[in-house]
């Protein structure tokens, strides 16, 4: 089967990265900084250092016409802002995310891992559950103290 024939009978399958790699598609661009919450970032323009700080994702985003800010250790990222992701590990193996616009880059270096924030974010909804549920159940008691106490 030729390259012509492989390619008009069968699509492409969808890209597969593992850890590195580069990210074109803007919704996968998106998913994948959506994840984070506490970072570090560097900021270069034409390789030369223009800021850095820690801050919290807030907002992630994917708009033609919106800006991406980052001040006050909050940062809203726009994909539109960005031609590709690039995605790596430092020596240490902590992971690293590059926004790449032509001369521009702006590395995210998560200060938060996902699967201990998840553990965390699932105690605090089952947390607040039960905490639901006793208020609720206290309701329920003091309606029945009250029929009890007002029947005729």
């Amino acid at each position: 089967m030729s390259h012509d024939q492989f390619s008009r009978s069968e699509p492409l399958p969808a890209p597969c990265i593992i850890d590195a790699g580069t990210v074109v598609n803007k919704q996968d661009m998106q998913r994948l900084l959506a994840d984070l919450s506490r970072v570090r970032y560097i900021h270069r323009q034409d390789g030369v250092l223009t800021g850095e700080g820690e801050g919290h994702v807030l907002e992630v985003f994917s708009h033609p016409q919106r800006s991406t800010l980052i001040a006050n250790h909050a940062l809203y990222l726009n994909v539109h802002s960005f031609d590709y992701l690039e995605l790596g590990k430092s020596p240490e193996q902590e992971p690293w995310f590059d926004l790449i616009q032509e001369g521009r880059q702006l590395r995210l270096i998560p200060l938060s891992n996902p699967m201990v924030e998840q553990n965390h974010h699932r105690l605090n909804v089952a947390a607040l559950e039960a905490v639901v549920a006793e208020v609720l159940s206290a309701n329920w008691d003091v309606q029945i103290d009250d029929e009890e106490h007002f029947s005729f």
